[in-house]
């Protein structure tokens, strides 16, 4: 029974065997043309794939390309408009007095200049001190003092400005990057800093109320505030709003930009301490001495006020005092 079994079961799967030669042979062809097909399409697909790549490359490529053209093209006209604008640095008459933050004008300055040097000429003359020195005292006191004062005045106020002015760009900053527009930020610093930079932002404020852009206001900072920062400040903000980018990205820049300059002045200040205590004292030296000449010997030193000699002495002492004074500040005053 075993014997007669076997020969069957080896020609079942003879001929098995062979269905599967002869089916295999049959779809081969078939089989290799799809996958032929496959790999045809996937080297498509993979081909289309790279020229969408390439082309978003070359977009991508070309806006910035764009875009720098446009940064280019509004740094030139920002530089071309600061040319044709007035020198800020040293700014007429009736912009100092608008940049000090007084609310004055010419006449009432002229007029305060006038007073004061009557006043001085005025106490020279009861002092008894001779004519030419009188006339002397009103013409510092007409000219000099109230323009030395307005200057002061001046660059307190920027100096003031700028201490606040980074904190400023901080709130602008994270105000941006929470969702709020420009506009709103300027507005925020309007009514919640500290002066002066609350009455400039206010101004800045009133100045979009009038119909004016954004860069336009901003422009105006500039020339009530005339520092690098403001110039920085305004060309940040008409870049972006002429060839977009990241706002909030660059004004965190230009603050912390601010912050170092200011420490570094702050180092440079104090490496040079020591010699301005040195120029203090030679400076305050020769009053210290005529002091105590005058307490010890009156009548060694009183030829000197006394005496025209004298009074020529004291002037020319004066002069080269002066001479002395200012070129020690140019020596230990830098410029960061």
């Amino acid at each position: 029974m075993f014997g007669i079994e076997m020969p069957v079961l080896l020609i079942i799967l003879l001929v098995a065997i062979a269905a599967g030669g002869l089916a295999f042979t049959v779809l081969f062809p078939s089989i290799e043309t799809q996958n032929k097909s496959d790999q045809r399409y996937k080297q498509v697909k993979r081909a289309e794939t790279d020229i969408k790549a390439i082309k978003m490359a070359r977009e991508n490529i070309n806006k910035e390309a764009k875009r720098r053209r446009s940064v280019q093209e509004s740094l030139k006209d920002l530089e071309e408009k600061q040319k044709k604008k007035v020198n800020y640095s040293s700014p007429p008459l009736k912009i100092a007095l608008y940049q000090t933050g007084w609310g004055i004008n010419v006449a009432q300055f002229y007029i305060a200049s006038l007073l004061c040097g009557l006043a001085l000429a005025a106490a020279a003359l009861i002092i008894g001190t001779p004519l030419f020195v009188v006339a002397g005292m009103a013409v510092v006191g007409g000219l000099g003092v109230p323009r030395w004062i307005v200057s002061f005045k001046r660059a307190r106020r920027f100096k003031a400005f700028l201490d606040e002015f980074p904190n400023a760009l901080d709130v602008i900053v994270r105000s941006i990057r929470s969702g709020l527009p420009i506009n709103d930020a300027l507005r925020m610093i309007a009514t919640e800093a500290q002066e002066p930079l609350r009455t400039e932002f206010k101004r800045i404020v009133e100045a979009q109320q009038l119909g004016m852009t954004v860069p336009q206001a901003c422009e105006r900072l500039h020339e009530n505030i005339p520092m690098p920062e403001t110039s920085f400040f305004s060309i940040v903000i008409t870049i972006q709003a002429q060839a977009g980018g990241n706002l909030s990205e660059a004004l965190a820049n230009l603050s912390r930009v601010i912050r170092d300059r200011k420490k570094m002045k702050a180092k440079v200040n104090a490496l040079s301490m020591e010699a301005k205590a040195s120029a203090v004292i030679i400076g305050s030296l020769p009053f210290f001495i005529m002091a105590s000449v005058y307490m010890t010997s009156p009548g060694y030193i009183m030829p000197l006020f006394t005496d025209p000699r004298g009074h020529l002495i004291l002037g020319a002492s004066a002069i080269w005092m002066v001479m002395g004074v200012l070129v020690m500040r140019n020596m230990i005053n830098f410029d960061i």
